[in-house]
């Protein structure tokens, strides 16, 4: 069953050199029951751990069944480990948050056998632990946590038992009764090793090998097949371990989800640093949509493909220029524009002046614009309530008024305006309509702080003008807008018979198009500052993801050694590690999405800001939670892996 040829094992502490085995050769066939004993620090237990595989001998061979493993990698000893060996430990190394039951389970879940868990109950049963399975280790005795490890050895019905120590931490009782635990199992055709340095305990077995500063000094050479005891062929071997396959992801998450819960408020804290990153990264793209979003409106309001003709320059508008010179435009201009149909749609003259309006005990100082009824179109001023002025009204320079949603409340509060007469300038007007709501930032006014007026009433009954302050100008479509500019700023040269010099400081036209790129622009960059701001708090969120890993993998590496031990592969250790991380980042996610929504309304309710919050937002978050999970849970789980078993096992 078992082979040694010149087997040799050193430890290196610090500057010294430990020769735990020198040139050990030893052969154990199948069924034994064996018992290596010796004083402590002889290498008895470093014997034990290369037989179990939980350690590698730096010289010779070493042959399992007929086959030799020394060589094998760590995939294919870990399924070694899984099929053929049943490990007990002194120190019992019963998970704390996992039931009798799903102790002994664990071996069954790592050989892919997981719908097996009836097996593990009867083993449970079969060491008279019936009575005591969903009992955490911590309400059992020694000798029933020892019963357990035996029954989580046998789940597997592995070929061989190693035991080391098994009663060094029992009364005597509970050793006696392992002890006959132990040789019944080898009655039945178990080979059974175990080590200890008892002398009593050591003459329960059948061949006792003495071992002394790394070297066999004594063996009874008892050999004793147990009777019946069926030999298997290597390929058999082979075959059964075909058949294990990788622990399913769901168990994976139900050990991740198991961890979690008995590390609560650590697992809290970084679920928290998750939910915060994503909370901040869907308020912040939301707050950067809805910018966007108020802009769209803002210059929606403005009228679509929108240009304003406006006489003088920025810098000398309303100061008298050079002969030929243009600082007023007449109806003849605008009458002039109007027949530039191939690019232009429609035009409307304006002009503008504050205007005191009154109603009844109540005067509001406003913004009076006179224009035509294409304004209505052009500036997407169709009246909410009434309607808007004709062109007949402006021949007879009517005295009608439309009122803006802020006048209209400021004069009338929640009543119906229309149909009333307000003072304007002292003044007579009949309100026959209210504008709908514009919002504000319009060119930093209230754009609903304002009265539209038909153009010649204003100009000759209320302001005393006989020029016009603007001319607006809708294209006939968004690819028109430059052609139509290009005309306008042509048309105005010739008529004013003014050079390129001239017509820079006489006119300006403002082309919407160019305010609405530039604003878009603006708000498309601080949408992108805004969601890079939120996350650095997703990766500060990963950062403490991987310390808490990290912080895990410390806490829990004789668990590590433990899963190793009853044939858990680095793939094994890896994946489990990683769905914890993943698992975590996961929930602060879902959290963080639900919190973020929550923080994006509050927003809207302090601030009234406009916020947009969209399927994109949600989606880029919860997966960039997701991919912080993963990256920063990588490294954790790779140390995780790399663990040596018996190192593991062995760490304080």
């Amino acid at each position: 069953m078992i082979e040694l040829k010149h087997v040799s094992k050193t430890y290196r502490m610090g500057a010294v050199d430990v020769h735990a085995l020198r040139d050990v050769s030893l052969r154990i066939e199948d069924g034994e029951f064996v018992a290596i004993t010796g004083a402590s620090g002889s290498g008895k237990s470093t014997l034990l751990h290369i037989l179990g595989l939980l350690d590698t001998p730096d010289s010779g061979e070493y042959y399992l069944d007929g086959r030799k493993v020394s060589g094998l990698g760590d995939e294919e000893l870990a399924r070694v480990r899984n099929d053929s060996i049943g490990f007990v430990f002194q120190q019992f190394f019963l998970l704390p948050r996992m039931t009798a039951l799903d102790n002994a389970w664990l071996p069954l879940i790592y050989a892919g056998k997981r719908h097996m868990k009836e097996s593990a109950r009867q083993k449970l049963v079969s060491v008279g632990l019936g009575d005591r399975l969903s009992h955490n280790p911590n309400e059992l005795s020694g000798g029933q946590q020892q019963r357990v490890a035996i029954a989580r050895a046998l789940v597997n019905d592995p070929e061989i038992i190693l035991a080391d120590e098994p009663t060094g931490n029992l009364d005597s009782r509970s050793r006696e009764e392992i002890v006959a635990v132990l040789a019944e199992l080898n009655r039945q055709g178990k080979t059974v090793v175990i080590v200890t340095h008892e002398r009593d305990i050591a003459e329960k077995a059948r061949r006792i090998i003495t071992v002394k500063d790394g070297e066999i000094i004594s063996d009874s050479g008892a050999q004793a097949a147990a009777s019946g005891a069926p030999e298997k062929a290597a390929a058999q071997v082979v075959a059964s371990q075909l058949v294990r396959q990788g622990m399913e992801t769901l168990e994976y998450f139900k050990q991740a989800v198991s961890a979690m819960a008995s590390h609560k408020i650590r697992s809290f804290l970084s679920i928290l640093g998750i939910l915060i990153g994503v909370a901040a990264v869907i308020a912040m793209l939301a707050l950067g949509a809805g910018a966007q979003e108020s802009i769209k409106k803002q210059l929606a309001s403005l009228g679509a493909n929108l240009l304003i003709v406006r006489p003088g320059s920025a810098k000398v508008r309303g100061v008298a220029l050079e002969a030929g010179a243009v600082t007023r435009f007449t109806f003849q201009d605008a009458a002039a524009l109007a027949k530039m149909t191939d690019v232009l749609k429609m035009v409307a003259p304006s002009v503008t002046g504050k205007g005191q309006a009154v109603y009844a005990n109540r005067n509001w100082s406003t913004q009076v614009e006179g224009t035509s009824p294409e304004y209505e179109e052009i500036r997407a001023a169709t009246p909410i309530i009434g309607r808007f002025f004709t062109e007949e009204e402006v021949k007879r320079r009517e005295k009608v008024a439309i009122l803006g949603m802020t006048v209209a409340r400021q004069l009338f509060g929640e009543g119906n305006p229309v149909g009333e007469t307000v003072k304007i300038n002292l003044i007579n007007f009949k309100v026959i309509g209210v504008l709908p709501t514009k919002g504000a930032g319009g060119f930093g006014r209230d754009q609903d702080d304002m009265i539209v007026i038909p153009v010649t009433t204003a100009m000759y009954r209320l302001m005393g003008k006989d020029y016009l302050d603007m001319i607006y100008a809708e294209a006939k479509s968004p690819e028109l807008v430059q052609d139509a500019q290009d005309g306008i700023w042509d048309l105005i040269k010739k008529r004013y018979r003014l050079t390129a010099k001239q017509a820079e400081d006489s006119f300006q036209i403002r082309n919407m198009a160019d305010i609405k790129a530039t604003m878009e622009a603006t708000t498309r960059t601080m949408s992108v500052l805004l969601g890079s701001i939120a996350a650095i708090s997703l990766l500060v969120g990963g950062i403490g993801i991987m310390n808490i890993m990290l912080v895990s993998v410390t806490e829990r590496t004789r668990e590590i050694g433990l899963r190793k031990a009853i044939g858990a592969t680095r793939r094994d250790i890896l994946v489990q590690f990683l769905c914890e991380a993943v698992l975590m980042t996961c929930i602060g996610g879902v959290l963080g999405v639900i919190f973020g929504v929550g923080v994006s309304g509050l927003i809207v309710f302090v601030t009234k800001w406009t916020l947009k919050i969209s399927l994109f937002s949600i989606i880029l978050a919860t997966v960039f939670s997701f991919a912080v999970g993963l990256v920063f849970g990588i490294w954790p789980a790779c140390q995780a892996s790399r663990l040596n078993p018996i190192d593991a096992l062995r760490y304080e």
